[in-house]
């Protein structure tokens, strides 16, 4: 399956008043706006005097939330380990990764990347990627699946040639971002790690009819301990979960552009 071209899009309608505005009418007059501000910024006043009382109190109160935090296990499950990054690649890819849970996460999240990633629409590179991910046991079988995915009329019919590039004029999008992780099942050699991304997805450009969209999906992977390193066993696909959709204005082709030519990726660790 191709990673990160599951999307979606979400449109909101706006009330519109009697006289076409979508804005539901005439726009209010300065008073009512001033008074608006005084208000919120005296919201904002007694906010901050509440948090400031609330947090007072000597260092025997300051050590008990310590102690309460140190047994509470909700932070933990979305908290950075602190760890810094591998800095060993195989194939261009990150690779090298720890022997326990917070490593299993990270080799999930940096193979979540990559297989979510342009360069998946590329045979040869296709081919490579996986070599280098893949566990021993597991490459022919996960090649195979994956080439029937990118099949010839699939990336016909999204716009790219047999060798995954773009019509003249047009820059190819697919990257996935890694948003959390979460282990489902550990041992000494295996681990269960799902993913959930954010993915862009589609062909920038003025006469572009797949113009790139975001979705949102979870990616299971199916790990194993092997040479020193986690490799992929097995992996599946889902949508969402999916949040709602923000009012940020739509950026022309140009600028998508621009920003996948610009912005490098990184090196994902738990």
């Amino acid at each position: 399956m191709s990673l990160g071209d599951d999307t979606g899009q979400t449109r909101i309608r706006l009330p519109e008043g009697s006289d076409g505005d979508p804005y539901g009418g005439a726009r209010r007059g300065g008073r009512s706006s001033s008074r608006s501000l005084v208000t919120v910024v005296g919201v904002v006043v007694l906010l901050i005097a509440a948090i400031a009382f609330a947090n007072r109190g000597g260092d025997d109160s300051a050590a008990e939330e310590g102690a309460a935090s140190a047994d509470s296990p909700k932070g933990a499950a979305t908290a950075p380990s602190g760890k810094k990054p591998v800095t060993t690649k195989a194939a261009g890819i990150p690779s090298g990764f720890t022997h326990d849970r917070e490593g299993a996460q990270s080799a999930a999240a940096n193979y979540a990347v990559v297989l979510g990633s342009d360069g998946m629409f590329n045979p040869a590179r296709r081919s490579e990627i996986v070599q280098a991910v893949a566990a021993p046991g597991s490459a022919d079988s996960l090649r195979s699946g994956f080439d029937a995915d990118y099949s010839a009329d699939f990336l016909k019919a999204i716009g790219l040639d047999e060798q995954g590039r773009a019509p003249a004029g047009s820059t190819f999008v697919n990257r996935t971002l890694p948003a959390g992780t979460k282990v489902t099942d550990y041992s000494d050699d295996a681990a269960t790690v799902e993913v959930w991304c954010n993915g862009i997805f589609g062909l920038a450009g003025e006469s572009s009819t797949n113009p790139v969209t975001s979705g949102w999906f979870t990616v299971t992977m199916k790990l194993s301990w092997s040479g020193d390193d986690w490799k992929i066993s097995e992996t599946t696909q889902k949508t969402g979960p999916t949040p709602v959709t923000g009012d940020n204005p739509v950026s022309n082709a140009e600028e998508i552009s621009k920003a996948v030519q610009e912005f490098g990726g990184f090196t994902y660790a738990r």
